[in-house]
């Protein structure tokens, strides 16, 4: 794989992730279990599928195919999206989208900020500034987890039933893809390995302050999925986000 063909998958990756979420926490809008709340959730939402728009764009300029960030968001099939498992999962309860956004949260940031220091110019800088925004969700779920693990037993019992189903697909943030690995090489994207330490540490502490107890060892995955594998939830999201650009395609609004 040539570097630009690796750097085209890495900042899909890193677009289609944050696109997926994105839509997955829309879904609360309206239904949160409290105004305050209902509102944060739509506006980390926003902010997603900004960064989301930053990375696909990119990713279609270096490509050279014509196909700009909504091309690739709304006329590409599953097979094709190169997101996580995690972010793919349906929301669930409350203390499930917030567990899942946690864990999420927490890799994002460590990997943005990593991806600041990237060799490449244009990644460096929507890596910096998605950082910056990231931090803010990182302190907001963190809190939530705190506040549920640590708060009545009903949400105590909740929060753990969540991170133990969310825990078991979070082996899959830190395999590295081949174009992964052809980036680390070369300075523009960071070793995976040596960022799962750093992501760990900052759950461990989150999660020894919840009262909440982590599974013993990260789960292992021999699944691909940042080359096309995915669950059965990823086709039922994509078939609404994507109905109304498919169905005016070429439309401008």
């Amino acid at each position: 794989m040539d570097s630009n063909a690796a750097l085209v998958d890495f900042l899909l990756g890193l677009g289609d992730d944050r696109l997926v979420l994105g839509h997955r926490l829309s879904e609360w809008c309206g239904h949160a279990p409290i105004l305050e709340e209902d509102i944060a959730l739509t506006n980390i939402a926003l902010d997603l599928i900004g960064q989301a728009t930053l990375f696909l764009g990119l990713a279609g300029d270096i490509e050279g195919k014509g196909r700009d960030a909504d091309a690739l968001a709304y006329f590409r099939s599953d097979r094709e999206f190169r997101n996580h498992p995690l972010v793919e999962l349906p929301k669930g309860d409350f203390a499930f989208t917030i567990v899942r956004q946690f864990l999420f949260d927490a890799f994002g940031y460590h990997l943005l900020q990593a991806l600041a220091e990237s060799a490449h110019e244009g990644l460096s800088g929507i890596a910096g500034k998605s950082a910056k925004e990231t931090a803010y969700h990182l302190r907001h779920s963190a809190e939530w987890v705190v506040r549920l693990g640590d708060g009545t037993e009903e949400s105590h019992v909740r929060a753990q039933s969540a991170l133990d189903e969310a825990w078991r697909w979070t082996g899959a943030l830190f395999v590295p893809t081949p174009a992964e690995a052809v980036l680390a090489e070369s300075g523009v994207a960071p070793d995976l390995v040596g960022l799962e330490s750093v992501w760990r540490s900052s759950v461990d502490e989150v999660i020894r302050n919840s009262t909440l107890e982590l599974p013993e060892a990260l789960p292992p995955t021999g699944k691909g999925y940042r080359r096309g594998d995915h669950t059965e939830h990823l086709g039922t999201l994509l078939a609404e986000m994507q109905s109304l650009a498919r169905a005016h395609p070429g439309a401008t609004w």
